[in-house]
């Protein structure tokens, strides 16, 4: 009998070695293939190789040869290139659907965060903006499936609707708080398409990246504890905050059912997160919801025991047709009001907050493939990037806060996505989603403020990364990370952060390393926290 060759395409998965996933840059996923090349054919007697065969592959084959089972691949594998990635259909729904039930919730949180009043006095409608939540999260996972072919999903970024809701609805009308979200998703598109991103990513530290992660992960924390009443303000007399700027529930002590269902919810959504259940925030706020709803019956409770918010309890269909009253409700007429320097830093902080909201998610998943450097960059992060800042531009005009890939999208890929076909899985899910929004309104603030603490507890695992030795990386981390939630300003943390990072730098005699780029960013944060001074000095 002759020697037995190996075929790397036919060879069972245990001969092929792991699968790897590749972001390329000119199309989806060109570069490495994903199986290893056939070994070099043997030369021929007369010591000349032969010549490679250019007949048209044999029924059932791939494009490297046959294909496992035979028979013509379908439409849809050839589109996505299932078969050349080492997956297959049942695979990619399957992750799809994970990722779906992993990242559900925030059609859940989207409107909690939104909530708060513009500078009119304004609030948004809670259906109108979960309806907003579920479209623009369902049109551009479907559009970074189809066109990019890549197994991520997007929806309303927590970090961009922090900003949204805490620094520019104060300072100006919703209209023109979406308007600035269109704006900024522009800002990164241009950005991408002149190779601009590149010089601001490499020129930001990598320390300094996570630092903004952790930093916005206690930020929205302190908001989660806040909506759910187990943090609050201590008041001195006449109503003037005290010497005590925050407090425990109320008079330092937990009071109402629901602050105890907030702190159920959390325990419930952190053992479920230990036991690895799938989709366990989407679960734990489910399980919560079950149990306020028990306590609101059993105990008697009326609307403003749940702060006037959402109640536990079903009334009318849990149906609805979608109210897409939010859709195209554009408009840039504060702008202008609020000031050049405000506009500017609110548009660079909602950049940052997008950027490295992808950044993180994307390098996550490179590096769960095999892909990202040691420095955090990784092949194929333009095109992923120019839709997730087309993502802030649907966001703002459907009424959603700006779209960004989601970390959870791990979980897919954990359970074999490896195309854009999971994408459009997850898109199709939050399609679904239009027609079930009153849902949403029998899940109390306080039950989905409990996703909010877990979300920055994930986000403060960033801190592994974090060479805490060196003092020089350490004060920059420190001052951007504690500086969000003390200041409840993203900018805030941001500015001293890269103000602390050159002056040190600078003081140990290396002030070029930070690079030109870091220093103009320091001197334009330096006027935003002199920006009062100045204005008084200049009117005196």
């Amino acid at each position: 009998m002759g020697e037995r060759t190996h075929d790397p395409v036919t060879a069972p998965a245990r001969e092929r070695g792991p699968v790897r996933v590749h972001f390329g840059l000119r199309g989806p996923f060109r570069g490495p293939v994903p199986f290893p090349p056939s070994p070099p054919s043997s030369p021929s007697p007369s010591g000349e190789r032969p010549t490679p065969r250019t007949e048209p592959p044999a029924p059932g084959a791939g494009p490297d040869g046959p294909r496992p089972g035979g028979g013509r691949r379908s439409p849809l594998d050839r589109f996505f290139r299932i078969t050349e990635r080492g997956s297959t259909l049942a695979r990619e729904v399957r992750g799809g659907a994970t990722t779906f039930m992993a990242m559900a919730y925030i059609v859940l949180l989207n409107p909690v965060i939104l909530s708060v009043p513009d500078a009119a006095g304004h609030t948004l409608d809670a259906g109108q903006v979960t309806t907003a939540t579920a479209f623009a999260a369902a049109a551009t996972t479907l559009v970074m499936g189809v066109l990019g072919n890549v197994p991520l999903a997007l929806a309303a970024g927590l970090s961009v609707s922090a900003v949204l809701a805490y620094q520019v609805a104060p300072v100006m009308t919703w209209p023109s708080a979406f308007g600035m979200c269109v704006i900024y998703g522009a800002v990164i598109v241009l950005l991408v398409v002149t190779g601009l991103r590149r010089l601001i990513m490499d020129a930001i530290p990598l320390a300094m990246k996570h630092a903004i992660t952790m930093g916005i992960g206690l930020f929205v924390t302190l908001i989660g504890l806040v909506q759910a009443g187990f943090v609050t303000s201590m008041p001195g007399p006449g109503g003037v905050p005290g010497a005590k700027p925050v407090q425990l529930g109320t008079h330092d002590m937990l009071t109402g059912w629901p602050v105890l269902c907030f702190a159920v919810t959390v325990l419930l959504v952190f053992v479920l997160q230990v036991r690895r259940v799938p989709g366990a925030i989407l679960t734990g706020i489910v399980g919560g919801t079950v149990v306020a709803g028990a306590v609101h019956h059993f105990a008697g409770l009326e609307e403003k025991d749940w702060g006037g918010r959402n109640v536990p309890e079903i009334s009318g269909s849990l149906v609805a047709t979608p109210d897409f009253g939010l859709f195209g409700k554009v408009s840039f007429g504060s702008v202008a009001d609020a000031g050049a320097v405000t506009v500017g830093v609110i548009v660079f902080t909602l950049v940052l907050a997008g950027f490295f909201d992808a950044i993180g998610t994307i390098i996550g998943i490179g590096q769960q493939a095999g892909l990202a450097d040691d420095e955090g960059r990784m092949p194929g992060l333009n095109k992923a990037l120019a839709i997730d800042g087309a993502g802030g531009v649907a966001g703002g005009i459907a009424g959603a806060s700006g779209q960004t890939v989601f970390v959870e999208s791990t979980a897919g890929v954990g359970d074999g996505a490896r195309t854009g076909l999971a994408s459009v899985v997850t898109g199709l899910g939050f399609t679904l989603c239009l027609f079930f929004t009153p849902l949403a309104r029998i899940i109390p603030t306080q039950v989905a403020a409990a996703a909010l603490v877990v979300i920055g507890a994930m986000m403060m695992s960033n801190a592994r990364h974090i060479d805490w030795s060196d003092t020089a990386t350490t004060v920059p981390v420190f001052l951007t990370t504690v500086l969000m939630p003390f200041t409840y300003s993203i900018t805030a943390g941001i500015a001293a952060g890269c103000i602390s990072y050159v002056v040190i730098k600078a003081a140990q005699g290396r002030w070029r390393e930070p690079g030109v780029l870091m220093w103009a960013l320091a001197a334009v944060f330096l006027v935003y926290f002199a920006l009062g001074p100045l204005e008084g000095w200049l009117g005196a």
